[in-house]
Formats: C-alpha cells, structure tokens, sequence
C-alpha cells in the first residue's frame, strides 16, 4: 500500500499527513497527471500490496524538521547479557547475635540500636552470681594449689637431710597434683565463660564486689541494629541474644536465576546491580551458583560477595543484576531505539526514494543501547537512527485514516 504523505507547514512545521490513498478521484493534482502516470501510479500500489510493505512519502526537508535521521548499520561488540531479580542480604560471616555467657542482672548498658561499635568494645555489665561463685572456685583452688606447693618443697627438703621419710613426700606429691588439677579446672570453667588470663592473673587483688561483675562485648566491629534487654532483666546464659550487631561492609547479593537461564551463569562473571531508575549501586563477580533449585520459586541462586564500603547497599533490597554472560564479538547492531514492532513484526525503517519504508529484521541480543541484528540489514546499509517512533506513528494514523488494515 502506498501513502502519500506531505507536510502541512501553515498547520506545523513537523506535522505530517496522508493524502488519498491510490484513489485518483480525490487527488487534487489529478488533471495533471496523464493517464499513463494513473495506471503506473496503480501498478505501485499493487506492487506494495503484495509485499505487504508500507510507504511513508516524506521529504527530505520534511524528515528533517520531524528529527528523522538516517544513518549505516555499524559492527561492534554485543556481549550477552542477563537481567535477573536479586536481593542483598547480610554476609553471614559479619552477623553478631549476642548473648551473655552467665546469669545476671543487667547493671549497664554501654550500647544501644543504631550505635557503632569497635571490636571488643563493653556492650553491657551485669551482676552474676554465678560467675563470682566461679571466680571464688579458682581463687580457692589457687590457693590449695599454692599450699600443696609449698608442702611438696618442705618435705622434699626435709628427705634430703633424712629427716622425713618417702612416704611423706610422695603423699606430698598427690596432693599437689591434685590441687593442680583443681586448679586447672577452675581455670577452665572460667575460660568458658569468657574470662581471660589476664583477668585471671588480677583475681587475687580484685576489690570487693568485682567478682560478681560481668561484661558482655561485641565480637565484631559494626552497627548495633537490635538491643533487647533493659536495665534490671534478668538474663540466662545461651539465651536469646540481647545485641545483633552486623557489619555491612561486605554484603551478599543472591541473584534469583531461573531455570531456563542455568547454563548462561557460572561463577567469575561480572555483575553490575542497578536500583530501579538505572543508577549503577555497585559491580562484582559471581562467587558461586548454589546447587539447590528452590522448590517455590523454581530458581537457584547465584551469590555475588560485594564491597559495600560506601553502605549504598542495604540489606533486604532488591536491585536488578545484570550479567555479562559471554565475550564480546562483533556484530552488525544498530540503536535499540530504531528498532520498532510493525504489524507485529520486527522492523527498522530504510530510506527510499520517494520516503521511508519499514523491513523487517531479526534481532539477536541487547547490550547497553544496542541491539544485534541477525537478518534483514546488512552492515553500512542506511536506516532510520532517530525517528522511528515517529514513522511508526504516522503509519498507524494513516491506516486509521485510509479505512486500511496494516
């Protein structure tokens, strides 16, 4: 089908309409066409019926002032991409959950939600009862200890002038071992509550009431993100953690990958993670694809491991995850943009000599801007660059107003 298409400059500079379509009554030039121009006029418009194509007549003064621009179809590089959901969680290796090592009573509280904390730093001190009994347990094994000790070197000494008999040292010597490994035990009850050796070696000089006294610290540098204990609470030892402190520093991405997409993700690509207006968040590499397909969802997850310095990533977001899942070879690509569905086909448009004319192509992938074209276009073949939309639009209106179907 031909269109004849003009532009109407008393109504506007870029306005574009169609004049009657093949219908030699209605065209207002007709006394000037010779009857021979008439019937090749109809061999035409035959001509595009068959090819199924459509004509946008169009100067080119006109295509100018309507921001159609051409251009050749260039080769570049179309590396395969993929846009797939992810979430970002905490790395698990940087959660704290916090819980007091004793029973005690919640004396102080050093730290509370949104606070930063150092490693090691007193997140709370509590009076217990429990570890003062443990305290007093090793002061009084260390003091048997010290006793048995001294025990062993009197009789020793008294066996090497013969004054006492071997039995008396060798009983001195199970009672020094013994009060050892009281000792020893004690040492480690303490270890096991958090107690180090150098507040072991203080015991023995602390003032009074410091043996009661325990503090609970923050394993980790990071934020305090949940504090659920107050002043006063009693709180068990291996209870429900009284601190989560997190360091977001390094999060985890886990991108949902499903299943038809399997074979296109292995670990070491490049992932960029983009926020919904296409603000580039942060970039990384796959670290592994896990081999569980999640039987809800019916997609396995591919973790990226990211350097979240910055805190642009917060945990609980979802970002979209591009990646790159091949090299880069070189194709014949043109803009996205000039790509456009044309009775539900493909299409760009091409220059003719009397206007533009949609052809349908093949397109392949997409990376950034550009789209890979398979078939339909050749390279340094002219096109539309800029405009399609505008030539789509005007076929649409035209078919509207002819009473054609395109």
């Amino acid at each position: 089908m031909k269109l004849n298409l003009f532009y109407a400059a008393l109504l506007s500079p870029a306005l574009l309409y169609l004049s009657a379509c093949g219908n030699d009554a209605s065209d207002s030039s007709g006394a000037n066409r010779t009857a021979s121009q008439a019937e090749e006029g109809h061999d035409d418009h035959e001509t595009h019926e068959e090819e199924g194509g459509d004509l946008v007549e169009l100067s080119a003064e006109a295509a100018e002032a309507a921001g159609i621009r051409t251009g050749q179809a260039g080769t570049g590089t179309v590396s395969g991409q993929l846009e797939l959901p992810a979430e970002i969680r905490f790395d698990a290796d940087r959660v704290a959950r916090v819980s007091p090592q004793v029973e005690g009573i919640v004396a102080q509280l050093y730290a509370g939600e949104g606070d930063t904390v150092k490693a090691g730093a007193t997140l709370a001190r509590l009076t217990s009862r429990e570890l003062a009994g443990l305290k007093a347990d090793y002061l009084n094994a260390l003091s048997a200890e010290r006793l048995a000790r001294a025990e062993l070197d009197r009789e020793e000494n008294l066996w090497e002038q013969k004054i006492t008999s071997e039995a008396d040292v060798q009983s001195a010597r199970a009672a020094f071992s013994a009060a050892t490994a009281a000792l020893e035990a004690a040492e480690n009850r303490l270890h096991a509550v958090g107690i180090s050796h150098g507040v072991l070696d203080s015991l023995d000089e602390a003032e009074d009431g410091a043996l009661a006294q325990a503090y609970v610290t923050a394993p980790l540098a990071g934020e305090v993100i949940q504090r659920s204990v107050s002043l006063g609470e009693t709180v068990s030892a291996g209870g429900a953690p009284i601190f989560v402190i997190i360091d977001d520093s390094v999060v985890w991405a886990d991108i949902a990958v499903y299943k038809e997409d399997l074979g296109k993700v292995s670990e070491g690509q490049t992932v960029t993670f983009q926020q919904e207006d296409g603000r580039v968040l942060a970039e990384g590499t796959i670290s592994n694809v896990l081999p569980v397909i999640n039987e809800a969802s019916r997609t396995a997850t591919a973790r990226v491991i990211v350097d979240n310095a910055e805190h642009r990533l917060k945990p609980g977001q979802f970002v979209t995850a591009r990646i790159d899942t091949g090299e880069g070879r070189p194709v014949v690509r043109v803009p996205s943009d000039a790509i456009v569905s044309v009775e539900d086909r493909m299409s760009v448009f091409v220059p003719t000599d009397d206007g533009f004319e949609p052809r349908e192509v093949r397109t392949g992938e997409s990376a950034g801007s550009y789209t890979e074209i398979i078939s339909g276009l050749e390279a340094d073949e002219a096109f539309v660059a800029e405009g399609a939309f505008t030539l789509k639009a005007q076929l649409e209106k035209d078919a509207f107003g002819d009473g054609h179907a395109h």
